[in-house]
């Protein structure tokens, strides 16, 4: 199912990707692709592409991204408010390196350094291109702070993510995927907010029994 929807799904937004890279490249000199090396399925690196959102080289300062980020250019941070810059993760869907619905991948170095026996549980399944903990995400990147939002990230962020994204793991089905699939195009199209506070009540409970 995630190759013939990916393969519609680039069919359906092929212009989408013209118009983001031709405006990539009149707001920003680079490539209209990042490339970042994420944690696919049992931890084995991957290339994920994602559209260009910050200046060329910027990732260096962090490895994480709060909302107000002055290394994002205009034309970026556009293409992050609608989730258009994730587009290009189609391809990662063909290349059979990532599913539509699954945990989001995380940076190659965070799960090596950070991961413990119950985060890496997330790394059974492939990784995906939404998921419970992506679409709370921006809710849960409010934590983020201007000093250190990578410190921030990994304190207070990525274990309550992490714990949505366990609960989705264990309880994935094909009505899970699609009701997913519906409430990413709902935000996406600003007709409904990421949040659902049941969700996050579980995974709350769920963390606090995982230490």
């Amino acid at each position: 199912m995630d190759i013939v929807l990916a393969g519609i799904g680039f069919v359906f937004t092929s212009p989408l990707f013209v118009v983001a890279a031709v405006a990539i490249k009149l707001s920003s000199s680079g490539p209209v692709f990042y490339r970042a090396q994420r944690a696919g399925k049992g931890g084995v690196p991957f290339v994920m592409l994602k559209f260009r959102t910050m200046r060329v080289g910027a990732d260096a300062a962090s490895r994480i991204t709060a909302g107000e980020d002055d290394r994002i250019f205009p034309t970026g941070r556009v293409l992050r408010r609608f989730k258009l810059d994730e587009l290009p993760q189609l391809l990662n869907v063909l290349r059979g390196e990532m599913s539509i619905v699954g945990p989001r991948p995380e940076d190659l170095s965070i799960v090596e350094e950070h991961y413990t026996s119950w985060m890496r549980e997330t790394l059974a399944v492939a990784p995906g291109i939404t998921s419970p903990g992506s679409l709370h995400g921006t809710m849960l990147g409010d934590e983020l702070g201007s000093a250190d939002p990578e410190a921030d990230y990994l304190r207070d962020v990525l274990p309550l993510k992490l714990a949505l994204e366990l609960q989705y793991v264990r309880n994935a089905s094909l009505t899970t995927d699609l009701r997913l699939i519906v409430r990413t195009v709902l935000l996406i199209g600003r007709r409904t907010t990421a949040e659902h506070e049941a969700e996050l009540v579980d995974a709350r409970r769920l963390l606090s029994t995982l230490g």
